[in-house]
């Protein structure tokens, strides 16, 4: 039952990672237009603050702003095999069943503003740049159910015939970049771009299993009433073991001191009545690890942290075409925790959330590069490509390390002046995680994917652009296999997302 209480002690909270496109802790849609046509990795515009900040500068002179609102709505779902499943009341004999959590952001605003004078462009914006939006799963998860499911099929010698438990988990993650920056116009067709982004990470936890209850052959018995029953019968039975020892070692005892070897039949009893004690105290002592749980587990915890990081970029034009790349260091994040959880637990998914700890949550190092086509003055193709470095950041627990390899995406898109009011555009990108078996669980998950924008761009007048934009995310499923645990069954976990966001903003020269 050692492992059982590791697994229960593992439901630990979900990690919301990012509700948008992008990579594991990174978002990358900062625009409307970038939901217009996600490859924006050369577009010149004012939301090139963030995807093209050396190529702001060829605005030209004078304020430019854009503002930007986003809603997004996506399901995280989990369809988990476990035999332990089938002891469920409420699971009507299936060992399969599915967990879906909502994610909701419905106000993810973001702030463009560059001044444009002579060669220089000074630039800031405010946004979401990780994280964004709230994720609930009111049933719990899978590994929540797995841990009762255990439990309960561990009980079954002392008259347990099935479970019952109330889960539930929900994690809000928010990180909040300040980016401040200035280009500089070398030569009329290029630009060189330095700058940097002060991050501030908000998240809050909340995670419980409550409500357990174990079935008998007397009906559903909440578990603290199971463990006084088992508690009660064990050490009535300890006692009868305990008295039959004593008479048959003093009975052993007078043959010894007769001088004769006590017969064969007695010893082999006192070896089977000792063998059975030591079994039941066994089973005491697991039943005494399990106390803790008995009124269910709960886990509160709110953390904060700061980090900052250097970005440069370059934009290149020439003839119909233009280029531009750039790079954005590391963001070096520790995550401070104020939590329920006051003291250190061997299982480190408990840990990650110790009272007054701080736990690495590093912004990977991004790279991106891209090429835009005028291919005739009214219509323009692009392209992009983006590379994250996950593996050299830090996460908790080392668990860059469990993947298989860094993220990357391609992108690619097209926009068309229909008038010279009327601007409409689309894009696609493909987003490819480095996923393994050993970095996915229920409590923290992504899925590789491939994202369609579209949307439309009205000018109200020369200073003034709306914009609109729809943005869809389609996510691959990732079948994952668990090795056998504390009852030794091979469980299975099937991942898939869904993401839609719908996006208004304006866009003003001044």
């Amino acid at each position: 039952m050692g492992k059982i209480r590791m697994y229960l002690m593992a439901m630990a909270i979900l990690v919301s990672g990012t509700t948008f496109a992008g990579g594991i802790l990174t978002n990358t849609n900062q625009s409307v237009s970038f939901l217009r046509n996600p490859a924006h990795d050369a577009y010149i515009g004012i939301d090139g603050i963030y995807t093209n900040p050396a190529g702001v500068i060829f605005l030209g002179d004078g304020f430019h702003i854009g503002f930007n609102w986003q809603y997004a709505r996506q399901t995280r779902t989990i369809t988990t095999f476990n035999p332990d499943f089938a002891l469920g009341l409420r699971n009507n004999g299936n060992t399969t069943k599915e967990f879906e959590g909502i994610a909701n952001a419905p106000f993810v605003p973001s702030i463009q503003a560059a001044y444009n004078k002579g060669k220089w462009s000074f630039q800031g914006t405010i946004a979401i740049t990780g994280g964004g939006g709230m994720c609930e799963f009111s049933d719990g998860i899978g590994s929540f159910e797995s841990a009762v499911g255990a439990i309960a099929s561990a009980l079954q010698p002392l008259g347990a015939t099935g479970y019952d438990v109330d889960g539930y988990m929900r994690g809000k993650q928010f990180y909040i970049g300040f980016t401040l920056g200035a280009s500089y116009k070398l030569t009329e067709n290029l630009s060189v771009y330095g700058g940097a982004r002060l991050l501030y990470g908000i998240a809050s936890y909340k995670a419980r299993l409550n409500n357990i209850m174990v079935n008998t052959a007397e009906g559903a018995v909440p578990f603290g009433t199971f463990l006084d029953n088992a508690n009660t019968k064990i050490a009535g039975g300890i006692m009868q073991y305990a008295n039959g020892i004593s008479q048959l070692e003093a009975g052993i005892a007078q043959y010894t001191a007769a001088g004769v070897t006590a017969p064969e039949e007695l010893t082999a009893k006192l070896a089977e009545a000792q063998a059975a004690k030591a079994q039941l105290e066994g089973t005491q002592q697991s039943l005494q690890t399990l106390e803790v749980y008995r009124e269910g587990v709960s886990l509160m915890s709110d953390q904060t942290g700061l980090g900052v990081a250097p970005i440069v970029g370059i934009d290149y034009k020439v003839g119909d075409f233009n280029f531009a790349a750039k790079y954005e260091f590391k963001t070096r994040m520790r995550m401070k925790n104020s939590s329920t959880v006051k003291e250190a637990h061997a299982i480190d998914a408990v840990n990650k959330f110790r009272d007054g700890t701080s736990v690495p949550e590093d912004q990977p190092a991004l790279f991106t590069v891209g090429a835009q086509w005028s291919v005739i003055p009214s219509v323009r193709v692009s392209a992009g490509y983006h590379l994250f470095f996950d593996k050299q950041a830090h996460w908790y627990n080392h668990d860059e390390k469990k993947l298989d390899g860094n993220t990357w995406e391609i992108n690619g898109g097209a926009e068309w002046d229909v008038t010279d009011k009327l601007q409409i555009s689309g894009g696609l990108q493909k987003t490819n995680y480095g996923l393994s078996d050993e970095y996915m669980n229920d409590m923290s998950f992504v899925v590789s994917s491939y994202t369609f924008g579209f949307g439309v761009g009205y000018k109200v007048t020369d200073k003034v652009k709306v914009n609109a934009a729809y943005f869809q995310t389609n996510y691959d499923t990732y079948n994952q296999d668990v090795a056998p645990t504390a009852t030794n069954h091979t469980t299975h976990n099937d991942f898939t997302r869904t993401n839609k966001v719908f996006g208004l903003g304006v866009e003003l020269t001044l």
